[in-house]
C-alpha cells in the first residue's frame, strides 16, 4: 500500500475526535483544584446519562438464567426505586451499600441510585464478617441491599435503624415487597452534577485492610467516554465495524471497579448484559452460542478456561459471534493473548479501583505485537513515572513508580485523610505499580510492594511469573519473598502445572536465570495441581502464599 492509499493513523483519528467540536471533545477545566482535560460533550451526569439513553422499550437487556429483562423493564424499575427510595428517607448524598452476587437486581440498584444523587457502595460479597462489619461501619449506609446468602450477616453487623432489603432469599424485607409493582415515571427532583459522589469502592485488601475510594458521577462518565473514544477509533483506522447488536457476558463481578464499570458502559450502549451464578465455561459456551454474544470480559483465568474448553470440548465454532474478549485484574500471560487474537480481538484495561478501571489500553494487533505492556493512557490522563525514594521524575524507558492525573481518577479515600494524603499529590494519583513508558507506550514491571529485594538485587516478580507461565505444562505461576538470614530475602515460586505434566525444577530456575538473571531465579519452588489462592477478582493473595511456604 502506498503512502496515499493508507489510512489515517490512530493519533490523528484521535485529535480530530477530541477536537474542538468532536464527538468526543476534551477541552481544560479545574476539578477540586486541580487542572484537567475533560470530557465537555455529551452527558456530564449520571440521571443525564439515564435520560439520554434512547434504546427501545423491547430490547433485551439483562439475561441471567433464563431471566430476560428489557431496557423498558429496566427503566421501570430505576424510576420506581428511585421513589421507594424517598420513601425511606434518603436524601442526596446518602449512601446504599449494595452486596450481591451478578444477579440482575444490580443496574437497577445502582440507576436509581446515581439518578437520585445516592450513593452506591458496593460491598465484596466473598468477604466474610468481619470485612463486612468494617465496610458498614466506615461507609456508614441508610440502606442495605444483600443477596440471601449474605443477608443473614448483614443484618447482624448492620446497625438497628438501618433496614436491610434480601435480594432472591428470606429475612428481613424482602426485594420483591420493597420494590412493589414497577411502574415508570418521574424521578426525583435532585438533579446531580458531574463532581457529586456517586460511589464509594473499597480496595481488594491483598496488602492491607480496604480503603474506601470515593468515585464522582464524572469518574464513571469519563470511563464510557474513554471506551467509546477509543472504539469508534479504532473502527476508523480498520474499517471494522461494531456489531449492531452488542452483547456481553460479564465474568467481573459487580462490586469490583472493572465489573461496575463494564455494566455503566454495557447499559449505555444499549447492550446485551449477560450474568451467572458463579463462573462455569460450559454455560458460557451455551449463552454465547445461544444468544449471539460479542464480548466476554473477566479476569485472565476465564479467557483461559473458556479457550481451553472450548478446545478440548469440539466447541470453537460456538464463539464465532465473540468480537472481543476483555481481560483484566490480574496480569496476563503472554501466551493468553496469543491464543485469543485467532478467536476475537483481545484486550487489556489497566487501572485501579482509583482509577475508575481503564486509564491504558491496549489491544488487537497492538497487543499481539506487544502482549507484555498495557497500552498507551487515555487521551484525557497524564501518567509519570517517578523514583519512589527521591520523588524525581525519571526518563524513558526507565522503571519507577507510575502516577496517573486525569478526569477518571477518584477524588480520595472514605474517612482516610492521611491516606488520601499520602496516595493523591497535586492530583496525581501514585499506583504502587512500578513501570517503565516507552515511545508511550507503558509496561508494569511489579507493584512497589510486590518486589523482593536479594542481597540488594531487586526482583521484580511479574517478570519471573512471566518465565515460568512460557514453560510447558505451567498453568499458573506465583512468586513472592520470603526470609532469608544472609540475603535479607530470597526469591519462592508457587508454580501450578496440568496433571502428570509436573515441570523439572532445574528447568524452570535456569530459565529465569538464562532470562533475567541468576539472582532472579527461585531458589524455592513448589509445584501443585491445586489453583492458586485468588480473590474473588482474580488477585493472587500472596500474603498466603508466603505463609504456606515459610510454614513447611
Amino acid at each position: 500500500m502506498s503512502i496515499d492509499e493508507a489510512g489515517p493513523s490512530r493519533t490523528d483519528v484521535i485529535a480530530e475526535l477530541t477536537g474542538p467540536g468532536g464527538p468526543f471533545e476534551l477541552a481544560g477545566a479545574v476539578v477540586r483544584g486541580v487542572p484537567l482535560r475533560v470530557h465537555v460533550t455529551g452527558p456530564q451526569s449520571l440521571r443525564e446519562a439515564h435520560e439520554a439513553l434512547a434504546v427501545p422499550d423491547d430490547r433485551l437487556f439483562t439475561l441471567y438464567d433464563g431471566e430476560r429483562v428489557t431496557f423498558g423493564e429496566h427503566r421501570a424499575r430505576v424510576a420506581t426505586l428511585a421513589r421507594r427510595f424517598a420513601a425511606a428517607g434518603l436524601r442526596p448524598g446518602d449512601r446504599v451499600a449494595v452486596c450481591l452476587r451478578n444477579y440482575p437486581e444490580w443496574p437497577a440498584l445502582c440507576w436509581a441510585a446515581w439518578t437520585s444523587g445516592l450513593v452506591v457502595v458496593p460491598l465484596n460479597a466473598w468477604w466474610q464478617a468481619a470485612e463486612l462489619a468494617h465496610a458498614v461501619a466506615d461507609a456508614g449506609p441508610r440502606l442495605v441491599v444483600a443477596d440471601g446468602e449474605r443477608s443473614a450477616v448483614l443484618r447482624e453487623v448492620t446497625p438497628d435503624d438501618v433496614d436491610v432489603v434480601t435480594v432472591r432469599g428470606t429475612g428481613g424485607t424482602t426485594f420483591a415487597t420493597f420494590l412493589g409493582d414497577p411502574a415508570d415515571g418521574p424521578l426525583p427532583d435532585h438533579r446531580p452534577g458531574p463532581d457529586d459522589d456517586a460511589f464509594i469502592l473499597y480496595t481488594s485488601g491483598t496488602t492491607g485492610r480496604p480503603k474506601g475510594a470515593i468515585g464522582t458521577h464524572r469518574n464513571l462518565l469519563t470511563d464510557v467516554a474513554n471506551r467509546g473514544l477509543l472504539a469508534t477509533a479504532g473502527a476508523r483506522v480498520t474499517g471494522v465495524l461494531p456489531p449492531d447488536r452488542p452483547g456481553m457476558l460479564l465474568a467481573f463481578p459487580m462490586f469490583h471497579v472493572a465489573g461496575l464499570c463494564a455494566m455503566v458502559n454495557m447499559t449505555l450502549a444499549g447492550s446485551v448484559l449477560a450474568t451467572q451464578y458463579r463462573w462455569d465455561a460450559v454455560e458460557a459456551l451455551d449463552l454465547i452460542a445461544a444468544e449471539g454474544l460479542t464480548g466476554v470480559a473477566g479476569v485472565p483465568t476465564v479467557a483461559s478456561d473458556l479457550l481451553r474448553v472450548a478446545e478440548a470440548t469440539g466447541r470453537r465454532g460456538d464463539l464465532a459471534t465473540l468480537t472481543n474478549i476483555g481481560m483484566g485484574g490480574a496480569p496476563i500471560p503472554p501466551e493468553l493473548v496469543r491464543r485469543a487474537a485467532p478467536v476475537a480481538t483481545p484486550g487489556n484495561g489497566y487501572g485501579l479501583t482509583e482509577t475508575t478501571a481503564g486509564i491504558a489500553f491496549n489491544s488487537g494487533d497492538e497487543y499481539v505485537a506487544a502482549p507484555d505492556a498495557v497500552g498507551r493512557p487515555v487521551p484525557s490522563a497524564d501518567v509519570r513515572v517517578v523514583d519512589p525514594s527521591s520523588g524525581n521524575d525519571l526518563g524513558e524507558g526507565e522503571v519507577g513508580e507510575l502516577w496517573f492525573r486525569g478526569p477518571n481518577v477518584v477524588r480520595g479515600y472514605w474517612n482516610a485523610p492521611e491516606a488520601t494524603a499520602a496516595a493523591f499529590v497535586d492530583g496525581w494519583f501514585r499506583t504502587g505499580d512500578l513501570g517503565r513508558v516507552d515511545d508511550g507506550v507503558i509496561r508494569v514491571v511489579d507493584r512497589l510492594k510486590d518486589v523482593v529485594i536479594r542481597g540488594g538485587e531487586n526482583v521484580y516478580c511479574a517478570a519471573v511469573e512471566a518465565e515460568l507461565l512460557e514453560v510447558d505444562g505451567v498453568l499458573d505461576a506465583a512468586v513472592v519473598g520470603i526470609p532469608h538470614p544472609t540475603y535479607g530475602e530470597e526469591v519462592a515460586a508457587v508454580v501450578v502445572h496440568a496433571p502428570g505434566h509436573a515441570p523439572d525444577e532445574a528447568a524452570l530456575r535456569d530459565r529465569v536465570a538464562s532470562r533475567i538473571a541468576a539472582f532472579a531465579a527461585p531458589s524455592t519452588i513448589r509445584t501443585t495441581t491445586d489453583p492458586l489462592p485468588r480473590n474473588a477478582v482474580g488477585k493472587v493473595l500472596k500474603r498466603d502464599l508466603r505463609e504456606t511456604i515459610t510454614r513447611a
